[in-house]
Protein backbone atom coordinates (compact mmCIF):
# COMPACT_ATOMS: atom_id res chain seq x y z
CA UNK A 1 0.00 0.00 0.00
CA UNK A 2 0.86 3.52 -0.03
CA UNK A 3 0.80 4.96 3.53
CA UNK A 4 0.47 8.35 4.71
CA UNK A 5 1.92 8.91 7.95
CA UNK A 6 1.52 11.94 10.28
CA UNK A 7 3.49 13.08 12.61
CA UNK A 8 5.84 10.86 11.15
CA UNK A 9 9.52 12.54 12.64
CA UNK A 10 8.20 12.16 16.13
CA UNK A 11 8.71 9.17 18.82
CA UNK A 12 5.91 6.88 17.54
CA UNK A 13 6.15 8.09 13.73
CA UNK A 14 9.37 7.77 13.35
CA UNK A 15 9.10 3.57 15.14
CA UNK A 16 6.21 3.23 13.03
CA UNK A 17 7.72 4.47 8.95
CA UNK A 18 10.80 2.51 10.02
CA UNK A 19 8.56 -0.47 10.51
CA UNK A 20 6.12 0.06 7.32
CA UNK A 21 8.66 0.87 4.84
CA UNK A 22 9.68 -3.34 5.27
CA UNK A 23 6.15 -3.43 3.25
CA UNK A 24 4.88 -0.30 1.48
CA UNK A 25 5.81 2.78 -0.09
CA UNK A 26 5.50 5.38 2.80
CA UNK A 27 5.18 9.50 2.35
CA UNK A 28 5.53 11.24 5.85
CA UNK A 29 4.39 14.71 7.30
CA UNK A 30 5.69 16.72 10.28
CA UNK A 31 5.81 19.93 10.23
CA UNK A 32 8.80 20.18 12.51
CA UNK A 33 7.31 22.39 15.48
CA UNK A 34 9.39 23.80 18.27
CA UNK A 35 7.16 22.16 20.73
CA UNK A 36 11.09 20.81 21.48
CA UNK A 37 14.25 20.94 19.72
CA UNK A 38 13.47 20.05 16.10
CA UNK A 39 17.42 18.43 15.83
CA UNK A 40 15.55 15.37 17.70
CA UNK A 41 12.99 14.94 15.13
CA UNK A 42 15.13 15.47 12.28
CA UNK A 43 17.60 12.63 14.14
CA UNK A 44 14.84 10.42 14.21
CA UNK A 45 13.97 9.99 10.55
CA UNK A 46 18.32 9.64 9.89
CA UNK A 47 17.91 6.09 8.94
CA UNK A 48 15.13 6.86 6.80
CA UNK A 49 16.79 8.88 4.41
CA UNK A 50 18.22 5.74 2.90
CA UNK A 51 14.90 3.96 1.90
CA UNK A 52 13.91 4.36 -1.51
CA UNK A 53 10.26 3.73 -0.64
CA UNK A 54 10.07 6.61 1.92
CA UNK A 55 9.70 10.28 1.73
CA UNK A 56 9.50 13.21 4.12
CA UNK A 57 7.45 16.37 3.29
CA UNK A 58 7.12 19.37 5.38
CA UNK A 59 3.93 20.16 6.02
CA UNK A 60 1.20 21.22 8.47
CA UNK A 61 -2.24 19.56 8.98
CA UNK A 62 -3.82 23.15 9.67
CA UNK A 63 -2.73 24.55 6.43
CA UNK A 64 -5.58 23.32 3.87
CA UNK A 65 -3.59 24.39 1.07
CA UNK A 66 -0.39 22.24 2.57
CA UNK A 67 -2.71 19.04 2.75
CA UNK A 68 -4.05 19.71 -0.92
CA UNK A 69 -0.52 19.79 -2.13
CA UNK A 70 0.46 16.27 -0.45
CA UNK A 71 -2.91 14.93 -1.48
CA UNK A 72 -2.69 15.86 -4.93
CA UNK A 73 1.14 14.52 -5.87
CA UNK A 74 0.13 11.06 -4.18
CA UNK A 75 -2.94 8.55 -4.33
CA UNK A 76 -3.37 7.20 -0.62
CA UNK A 77 -4.41 3.85 0.36
CA UNK A 78 -4.87 4.69 4.03
CA UNK A 79 -3.91 7.34 6.34
CA UNK A 80 -2.16 6.90 9.70
CA UNK A 81 -3.54 10.16 11.65
CA UNK A 82 -0.66 10.36 14.73
CA UNK A 83 0.39 13.95 14.22
CA UNK A 84 -0.68 15.97 17.45
CA UNK A 85 0.17 19.00 20.02
CA UNK A 86 0.71 16.60 22.53
CA UNK A 87 0.55 16.79 26.35
CA UNK A 88 -1.22 17.77 29.44
CA UNK A 89 0.09 20.21 31.08
CA UNK A 90 0.96 22.23 28.36
CA UNK A 91 -2.12 22.45 26.40
CA UNK A 92 -4.07 24.07 29.52
CA UNK A 93 -1.61 27.05 29.07
CA UNK A 94 -2.42 27.24 25.34
CA UNK A 95 -5.83 25.62 24.92
CA UNK A 96 -6.67 27.21 21.37
CA UNK A 97 -3.65 26.13 19.59
CA UNK A 98 -4.59 22.26 20.76
CA UNK A 99 -7.92 22.65 19.56
CA UNK A 100 -6.51 24.18 15.94
CA UNK A 101 -3.76 20.98 15.67
CA UNK A 102 -5.59 18.32 17.26
CA UNK A 103 -9.18 18.95 15.79
CA UNK A 104 -9.25 21.13 13.24
CA UNK A 105 -6.12 18.96 12.07
CA UNK A 106 -7.83 15.68 12.22
CA UNK A 107 -11.00 17.62 10.12
CA UNK A 108 -8.86 19.03 7.45
CA UNK A 109 -7.23 15.46 6.89
CA UNK A 110 -10.88 13.60 7.24
CA UNK A 111 -11.49 16.25 4.08
CA UNK A 112 -9.19 15.33 1.73
CA UNK A 113 -9.92 11.93 2.71
CA UNK A 114 -13.73 12.48 1.42
CA UNK A 115 -12.19 14.14 -1.50
CA UNK A 116 -10.15 11.52 -2.73
CA UNK A 117 -12.07 8.98 -2.01
CA UNK A 118 -9.34 7.02 0.52
CA UNK A 119 -11.66 4.38 2.63
CA UNK A 120 -9.09 3.41 5.22
CA UNK A 121 -8.05 5.87 8.09
CA UNK A 122 -6.23 5.04 11.93
CA UNK A 123 -6.36 7.59 14.49
CA UNK A 124 -4.15 8.02 17.28
CA UNK A 125 -6.16 8.58 20.56
CA UNK A 126 -4.55 8.67 24.38
CA UNK A 127 -5.38 7.41 27.27
CA UNK A 128 -6.45 10.99 28.66
CA UNK A 129 -9.44 10.44 27.01
CA UNK A 130 -10.87 8.20 30.60
CA UNK A 131 -10.32 11.28 32.67
CA UNK A 132 -10.17 10.33 36.40
CA UNK A 133 -12.32 6.87 35.94
CA UNK A 134 -13.56 5.00 38.72
CA UNK A 135 -13.91 1.51 37.11
CA UNK A 136 -10.44 -0.09 36.62
CA UNK A 137 -9.11 -1.12 34.29
CA UNK A 138 -10.16 1.10 31.67
CA UNK A 139 -12.36 -0.64 28.91
CA UNK A 140 -13.70 1.07 25.54
CA UNK A 141 -16.69 0.64 26.05
CA UNK A 142 -16.33 3.07 29.24
CA UNK A 143 -18.24 6.38 29.18
CA UNK A 144 -15.38 9.51 28.48
CA UNK A 145 -17.41 12.36 28.97
CA UNK A 146 -15.76 13.65 31.73
CA UNK A 147 -11.65 14.94 30.16
CA UNK A 148 -10.09 16.98 32.82
CA UNK A 149 -7.58 18.44 30.17
CA UNK A 150 -7.75 20.31 27.11
CA UNK A 151 -5.56 17.46 25.36
CA UNK A 152 -8.13 14.89 26.50
CA UNK A 153 -11.31 16.96 25.19
CA UNK A 154 -9.13 17.43 21.84
CA UNK A 155 -8.81 13.66 21.45
CA UNK A 156 -12.73 13.19 22.80
CA UNK A 157 -13.29 15.29 20.13
CA UNK A 158 -11.18 13.67 16.85
CA UNK A 159 -12.46 9.70 18.06
CA UNK A 160 -16.16 11.37 17.28
CA UNK A 161 -15.11 13.30 14.62
CA UNK A 162 -13.55 10.14 13.13
CA UNK A 163 -17.41 8.24 13.89
CA UNK A 164 -19.20 11.16 11.95
CA UNK A 165 -16.89 10.42 8.87
CA UNK A 166 -16.82 6.74 9.29
CA UNK A 167 -20.57 7.04 8.79
CA UNK A 168 -21.38 9.99 6.30
CA UNK A 169 -18.57 8.67 4.08
CA UNK A 170 -18.13 5.01 5.15
CA UNK A 171 -14.30 5.41 6.24
CA UNK A 172 -12.89 2.28 7.40
CA UNK A 173 -11.54 4.01 11.11
CA UNK A 174 -9.78 2.35 13.86
CA UNK A 175 -9.02 4.34 17.04
CA UNK A 176 -6.13 3.48 19.20
CA UNK A 177 -5.89 4.95 22.53
CA UNK A 178 -2.25 4.74 23.84
CA UNK A 179 -1.34 4.53 27.34
CA UNK A 180 1.73 6.23 28.00
CA UNK A 181 4.21 4.93 25.19
CA UNK A 182 8.03 5.10 26.28
CA UNK A 183 11.07 4.14 24.91
CA UNK A 184 14.08 4.82 22.34
CA UNK A 185 13.17 8.13 21.00
CA UNK A 186 11.00 9.44 23.67
CA UNK A 187 10.05 12.92 23.93
CA UNK A 188 12.65 14.67 25.69
CA UNK A 189 9.25 16.37 27.85
CA UNK A 190 7.97 13.07 29.07
CA UNK A 191 8.99 11.62 32.60
CA UNK A 192 10.92 8.51 31.93
CA UNK A 193 13.10 10.53 29.33
CA UNK A 194 13.36 13.70 31.55
CA UNK A 195 13.97 12.03 35.19
CA UNK A 196 16.98 9.67 33.11
CA UNK A 197 18.32 12.81 31.93
CA UNK A 198 18.74 15.08 35.20
CA UNK A 199 19.54 11.36 36.77
CA UNK A 200 22.73 11.25 34.89
CA UNK A 201 23.06 14.90 35.16
CA UNK A 202 22.65 14.97 38.61
CA UNK A 203 19.96 17.11 38.83
CA UNK A 204 16.72 17.41 40.75
CA UNK A 205 14.26 15.83 39.55
CA UNK A 206 10.78 17.34 40.26
CA UNK A 207 8.09 14.78 42.01
CA UNK A 208 4.35 15.94 42.19
CA UNK A 209 2.86 14.79 44.71
CA UNK A 210 3.26 11.75 47.40
CA UNK A 211 4.53 8.95 44.15
CA UNK A 212 1.49 6.72 44.42
CA UNK A 213 -0.22 8.19 40.74
CA UNK A 214 -0.27 4.86 38.70
CA UNK A 215 0.83 4.71 35.09
CA UNK A 216 0.30 2.14 32.71
CA UNK A 217 3.49 1.97 30.68
CA UNK A 218 3.91 0.32 27.09
CA UNK A 219 7.07 -0.13 25.43
CA UNK A 220 7.19 1.18 21.86
CA UNK A 221 7.47 -1.83 20.18
CA UNK A 222 4.35 -3.21 21.50
CA UNK A 223 2.72 0.08 20.37
CA UNK A 224 3.87 -0.69 16.09
CA UNK A 225 2.91 -4.17 16.77
CA UNK A 226 -0.71 -3.04 17.75
CA UNK A 227 -0.54 -0.59 14.49
CA UNK A 228 0.60 -2.92 12.29
CA UNK A 229 -2.33 -4.80 13.44
CA UNK A 230 -5.16 -2.39 13.28
CA UNK A 231 -3.51 -1.84 9.33
CA UNK A 232 -4.95 -5.43 8.49
CA UNK A 233 -8.04 -5.08 10.45
CA UNK A 234 -8.88 -1.18 9.01
CA UNK A 235 -8.73 -2.92 5.59
CA UNK A 236 -11.24 -5.79 6.42
CA UNK A 237 -14.42 -3.98 5.19
CA UNK A 238 -15.80 -0.54 6.59
CA UNK A 239 -16.04 -0.22 10.14
CA UNK A 240 -15.81 1.78 13.21
CA UNK A 241 -13.80 0.31 16.07
CA UNK A 242 -11.59 1.60 19.06
CA UNK A 243 -8.74 -0.21 21.00
CA UNK A 244 -6.98 0.53 24.20
CA UNK A 245 -2.83 -0.49 23.36
CA UNK A 246 -1.56 -0.45 26.76
CA UNK A 247 0.69 -3.20 28.63
CA UNK A 248 -2.38 -3.79 31.19
CA UNK A 249 -0.16 -3.28 34.27
CA UNK A 250 0.10 -0.18 36.40
CA UNK A 251 3.50 1.53 37.61
CA UNK A 252 3.29 3.84 40.48
CA UNK A 253 5.74 7.20 40.09
CA UNK A 254 7.70 5.56 42.66
CA UNK A 255 8.06 2.50 41.40
CA UNK A 256 9.21 4.53 38.24
CA UNK A 257 11.90 6.16 39.66
CA UNK A 258 13.41 3.59 41.56
CA UNK A 259 13.47 1.32 38.14
CA UNK A 260 15.37 4.54 36.30
CA UNK A 261 17.83 4.66 39.47
CA UNK A 262 18.67 0.76 39.40
CA UNK A 263 18.89 1.17 35.50
CA UNK A 264 21.43 3.89 36.03
CA UNK A 265 23.01 2.77 39.00
CA UNK A 266 22.31 6.29 40.30
CA UNK A 267 20.25 7.53 43.14
CA UNK A 268 17.85 10.40 42.43
CA UNK A 269 17.84 13.74 43.90
CA UNK A 270 14.22 14.84 44.21
CA UNK A 271 11.80 18.02 44.98
CA UNK A 272 8.26 17.23 46.12
CA UNK A 273 5.92 19.66 44.44
CA UNK A 274 2.19 19.14 44.82
CA UNK A 275 0.18 17.76 42.02
CA UNK A 276 -0.58 19.44 38.55
CA UNK A 277 -4.03 20.26 37.10
CA UNK A 278 -5.14 18.02 34.79
CA UNK A 279 -3.02 15.26 35.57
CA UNK A 280 -4.75 12.03 36.62
CA UNK A 281 -4.52 9.75 39.25
CA UNK A 282 -4.33 6.20 37.92
CA UNK A 283 -4.22 5.32 34.02
CA UNK A 284 -4.73 0.88 33.66
CA UNK A 285 -5.43 -0.31 29.87
CA UNK A 286 -8.15 -3.31 29.93
CA UNK A 287 -6.87 -5.07 26.55
CA UNK A 288 -8.75 -7.82 26.37
CA UNK A 289 -10.84 -6.52 23.25
CA UNK A 290 -7.14 -5.91 21.09
CA UNK A 291 -6.55 -8.83 22.20
CA UNK A 292 -9.32 -10.89 21.04
CA UNK A 293 -9.90 -8.81 17.72
CA UNK A 294 -6.14 -8.08 16.84
CA UNK A 295 -4.27 -10.33 18.32
CA UNK A 296 -2.15 -8.02 20.31
CA UNK A 297 -0.28 -8.87 22.75
CA UNK A 298 2.46 -6.63 24.39
CA UNK A 299 5.67 -8.70 25.39
CA UNK A 300 8.17 -6.04 27.13
CA UNK A 301 7.77 -5.88 31.03
CA UNK A 302 8.65 -2.23 32.46
CA UNK A 303 11.85 -3.25 33.88
CA UNK A 304 13.35 -4.59 30.92
CA UNK A 305 12.12 -1.58 28.55
CA UNK A 306 13.40 0.92 30.99
CA UNK A 307 17.05 -0.88 30.50
CA UNK A 308 16.73 -0.12 26.90
CA UNK A 309 15.63 2.86 27.42
CA UNK A 310 18.71 3.70 29.29
CA UNK A 311 20.75 1.85 27.27
CA UNK A 312 19.67 4.24 24.20
CA UNK A 313 19.91 7.63 26.28
CA UNK A 314 23.80 6.62 26.87
CA UNK A 315 24.59 5.97 23.05
CA UNK A 316 22.64 8.99 22.41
Amino acid sequence: MKILVTGAAGFIGSHLCEALVKEHDVIGIDNFCDFYDIKIKRNNIKGLGRCDNFQIIKADIRSKDELEDVFSHHKFDLIIHLAAMAGVRPSIADPVLYTEVNVNGTVNLLEQCKKQNIKKFIFASSSSVYGNNKKIPFAESDPVDLPISPYAATKKAGELICHTYHHLEQISMVVLRFFTVYGPRQRPDLAIHKFARKIMADEVIPVFGDGSTQRDYTYIDDVIDGILRSIDFVSDGCRYELFNLGESQTISLSKMIKTIEKALRKIARKEILPLQPGDVDKTFADISKAKKMLGYDPKTKFVEGVNKFVEWLRDN
